[in-house]
């Protein structure tokens, strides 16, 4: 699966924004509408990642490789605390020796361009595939291995409580762009973690998770929506906190998980708990 990242890194001419994504995010958005036969990530998908560069400079595609690696590590493994880890950042210093192939695709393709502009401050798809021997060994060097079993397919029940307004369930169907905005959010993030998610349907989901803590009774109804199991979530708008706060129970292997993000847009929240349940079901332990 492909990869969409948040924040923005200056220094290397990297452009990582969630909603630039719309190609890769439009493929996810199948998985939420319905499962269907989509029941496993491909296995080729779990070592290729994307990310928006702003040209296709050596420096920006090094930097590019490196952010690339980082995610097809966590996201292959199953284990977020891979991110930021120092041994990590050192090897994708040296990304490139790892890739199989990269591709480039001019975001601004049929813009003429202006004066002054060249193709060094365009934005471009950047997608890298990465080596599958060459990075299991690095994985074995972490300490890691691959996920490769098939990943189950989990329904997100997720109420949200904004800062105005009456609290909602987000659902498959809805016509609020809000909403709309969240579920774009929300497959990207599934699409990070190489989740195989959907949205539960408007007629069978209950008015609110009041019951957060009946996972037996959520798993029941995720699997009337195609589901596994399901991952429960409840977002809250904090002002004291300055951003949403994320609460996020699972259970899986016959134990209860919960855990929680404070202070943080909803897109960092939604990363936070598809990174969770891939960690809980690649075996990787409790989320933090």
């Amino acid at each position: 699966m492909l990869i969409a990242s948040s924040g923005q890194s200056k220094g290397y001419g990297v452009i990582q924004n969630s909603r630039l994504f719309r190609p890769i995010v439009q493929i996810v958005l199948l998985l939420l509408f319905g499962l269907g036969t989509a029941h496993a990530a491909r296995i080729d998908h779990l070592y290729r990642a994307q990310v928006v560069v702003s040209g296709q400079g050596e420096a920006n595609r090094k930097a590019g490789f490196a952010i690339c690696l980082e995610d097809v590590l966590v996201k292959l493994s199953g284990d977020p605390r891979l991110i930021g880890d120092p041994k990590v950042a050192e090897i994708a210093a040296k990304a490139g020796d790892l890739v199989a192939g990269y591709q480039y695709r001019d975001r601004m393709s049929g813009v003429p361009i202006h004066d002054e502009q060249g193709s060094y401050d365009r934005p471009h798809d950047l997608t890298v595939d990465f080596d599958q021997v060459k990075t299991d060994a690095v994985l074995e060097k972490l300490g890691r291995e691959p996920w490769l079993s098939q990943r189950p397919p989990v329904v997100v029940f997720l109420d949200v409580t904004p800062r105005k307004g009456t609290a909602f369930r987000l659902v498959r169907a809805g016509d609020d762009r809000g909403e709309a905005d969240m579920r774009v959010s929300l497959a990207a993030a599934a699409e990070r973690a190489g989740m195989v998610i959907a949205l539960p349907v408007q007629n069978t989901a209950k008015s609110m998770i009041q019951d957060a803590t009946d996972l037996p009774g959520l798993d029941a109804e995720a699997r009337n929506n195609g589901g596994n199991l399901a991952l429960a979530g409840r977002l809250t708008w904090s002002d004291e906190a300055k951003g949403w706060i994320a609460d996020w129970w699972m259970a899986a292997e016959g134990k209860n998980h919960e855990w929680q993000v404070r202070g943080v847009g909803f897109d960092e929240a939604f990363r936070n708990g598809m990174r969770g349940a891939a960690q809980i079901l690649s075996g990787n332990g409790q989320p933090e």
